[in-house]
């Protein structure tokens, strides 16, 4: 375990003394830096909103176009929505655009426009699963088919966007791509006997991916090691970060006061805090909505990176 203390200088919450024995770290933003992802997922995103969803909408032609167009020009929307929800399952911001785009009528469907309505505004809001607001066979089934499909084009436009460039040059130069002192952090927390867990939106797939993408950049994952484990999506199966840190933590047996979080998106902060968790947010300074945001959700610290003078006065030994 490693003591963790509240410092009143330093922290925004006070959460006593903490012993942790467990921690649940966000990637994406929060240890790496590979995926720009934002631009990507707002042209994405906007461009079904705006032309719907043709049936050659993930061809090569138009991942090509995309790629060209990410990061060109502001499009309010999605960009806010891409602030709004990091974190969420990449599922459930691919289902966010789609019924958009029904509200928009650029996308067909016989649904009920109050509850798609309601959906569109819960997951703005952070939410990813909806009891008790059902959605016709018709839309279901829509939606089945569409968001993997979207999913994969995203990953696509990513890839040639940034993350096949990055990743190269990660091989040659991974500290360029760490957030600073993450990964003596994460060695402080192993060598103290924490277990460390990444946990992530993306698909997870041993030797590709973001799972390729951890490994280029020094962490070794696998049981006894830096990383104990990574857990993520699938491409057809969203997998809300809450749900798999509150799955993680009864399969580890280990309270809630016992475990760390870490992250940069709403999602995974908001789990934390849910689940009595000691809660850091790694953000740039100059991001201001993310940082209101993260407050307002209850975290107890906020630092630049991970050699920030607060960390090494609220852990002890790291």
């Amino acid at each position: 375990m490693i003591t963790a203390t509240y410092d009143p200088a330093v922290c925004l919450r006070d959460f006593g003394v903490r012993e942790i024995s467990c921690a649940f770290h966000d990637i994406d933003g929060t240890h790496s830096l590979i995926r720009d992802w934002p631009p990507v997922m707002s042209v994405v995103l906007n461009d079904v909103i705006v032309h719907g969803l043709p049936e050659d909408f993930d061809s090569p032609a138009n991942a090509e176009r995309l790629i060209a167009e990410a990061g060109r020009r502001p499009l309010p929307e999605t960009d806010r929505f891409c602030v709004e929800s990091a974190g969420l399952s990449a599922l459930t911001q691919m289902e966010w655009a789609i019924r958009r785009a029904v509200q928009e009528g650029t996308v067909k469907a016989d649904c009920d426009g109050a509850v798609n309505g309601e959906k569109v505004r819960r997951i703005f809001r952070g939410e990813e699963r909806f009891d008790g607001l059902p959605d016709p066979s018709g839309l279901q089934a829509m939606l089945a088919q569409k968001t993997p499909r979207l999913f994969r084009l995203y990953e696509r436009v990513l890839n040639g966007y940034c993350r096949d460039r990055n990743l190269a040059l990660a091989r040659e130069d991974p500290e360029r791509f760490r957030v600073k002192g993450s990964m003596a952090f994460l060695q402080a927390l192993r060598d103290a006997g924490v277990k460390n867990y990444f946990v992530t939106g993306a698909v997870v797939e041993r030797g590709m991916g973001m799972f390729e993408e951890v490994e280029t950049l020094g962490y070794a994952v696998g049981p006894g090691q830096l990383v104990e484990d990574i857990i993520g999506s699938s491409w057809e199966k969203k997998a809300p970060k809450d749900e798999i840190m509150r799955e993680l933590g009864l399969r580890l047996g280990v309270k809630g006061e016992n475990v760390l979080v870490t992250g940069d998106g709403r999602s995974e902060i908001a789990a934390g805090v849910d689940m009595g968790a000691l809660t850091v947010s790694r953000l740039d300074p100059k991001a201001e909505r993310q940082r209101a945001l993260h407050i307002s959700l209850g975290t107890h610290m906020i630092v630049p990176d991970f050699g920030n003078e607060a960390i090494k006065k609220v852990f002890a030994g790291a």
